[in-house]
């Protein structure tokens, strides 16, 4: 078994990866502690973790930073001279260049070569890039569906680019952190929906640079579900091709992909279809030229710890979906 380090563990991601890494065959999770409040939060009929101040950890083969970006930019130095695999799931390292992080971000990175040097930890796009990398920037959970769903139809010119596209992603309050807010407290959010970030969230980077597209073709709005976990992107488009055809592109992408899904037959998923997996679940509608793409996955799973395990799988040369749910 290989010791792993999870720092940030008592965040909703970091617990997640708790929960999966303490069924995975071949790892053993250890919690780094990076602050005085640090609590371990289990998942039920889990043994408390070894425990290790974060400093003590560049011995450990792999850490996973489920931390703050500038936490991360701090961590992650010491950690990879230490000889670790950094697999960092906060927005660190996504963006490429310090101008794109100061735009987005507003806050002048730290860490410019680790940055230019950082992987961006999609597999079903940049798989041969993760094995041997030092560090793996994961992405973000919006930008995981939208990418996973907008990334082939670019590529094969299915999107009539000049009308625009219009991604309307909704997401579980857990996309928000653990963090008491006024925003995600229950007041607020029970019996509510609401929109935030609009044409500014610092996720549209990621979308713009996987999935090829240019600003000005993207409008992108993030929503506030009442719910605790789970992101549903409904994506519309001008095309010329039909839903079929459509279809037909996602499988030929996406045939050897463990944890993509492609329904057929006029049918979409649901938050239900996805909840607590690693799957992207992608459906489509087509009439008249409009197209529909509904894309769901699992804020917490493929969008944050599930796919962090996954680079990780990558990374050590385990079977990529070994300890996958």
């Amino acid at each position: 078994m290989i010791p792993v380090g999870i720092a940030g563990f008592s965040g909703y991601s970091g617990a997640e990866l708790v929960r999966i890494l303490s069924r995975h065959p071949h790892v053993e999770p250890v919690l780094l502690e990076h602050r005085e409040t640090d609590t371990p939060v289990l998942p039920l009929g889990v043994k408390g973790p070894r425990r290790m101040p974060l400093a003590e950890a560049p011995g450990l083969k792999l850490v996973f930073l489920a931390t703050a970006p500038e936490v991360s930019m701090e961590a992650a130095p010491p950690l990879l001279a230490g000889g670790a695999i950094v697999v960092d799931l906060s927005g660190a390292f996504r963006l490429g260049t310090v101008d794109n992080y100061r735009r987005w971000y507003k806050e002048t990175h730290t860490q410019p070569g680790l940055l230019a040097e950082a992987v961006y930890g999609l597999p079903e796009v940049n798989r041969a890039l993760v094995a041997g990398k030092r560090l793996i920037s994961n992405p973000g959970c919006y930008p995981t569906a939208a990418n996973l769903a907008l990334r082939p139809l670019v590529v094969a010119g299915a999107i009539d680019r000049g009308a625009g596209i219009v991604c309307d992603a909704k997401s579980g309050v857990s996309g928000a952190g653990r963090k008491p807010s006024l925003k995600t407290s229950f007041c607020e959010v029970t019996e509510n929906f609401s929109a935030y970030s609009i044409l500014e969230h610092r996720h549209v980077p990621e979308i713009l640079r996987t999935s090829g597209l240019e600003e000005h073709e993207l409008s992108f709005t993030a929503q506030l579900l009442p719910i605790d976990r789970g992101i549903l992107e409904t994506i519309y488009f001008r095309t010329s091709k039909s839903a079929q055809e459509l279809i037909d592109i996602y499988v030929a992408a996406y045939k050897s992909e463990p944890f993509l899904r492609i329904y057929g037959g006029g049918h979409v998923p649901d938050l239900h279809a996805v909840a607590r997996t690693n799957f992207c679940d992608i459906g489509v509608r087509v009439n008249a030229g409009r197209a529909v793409v509904i894309a769901a996955i699992d804020n917490l799973v493929k969008g944050a710890a599930g796919m962090a395990v996954q680079n990780m799988n990558l990374a050590l040369g385990f079977p990529e979906t070994e300890g996958l749910p």
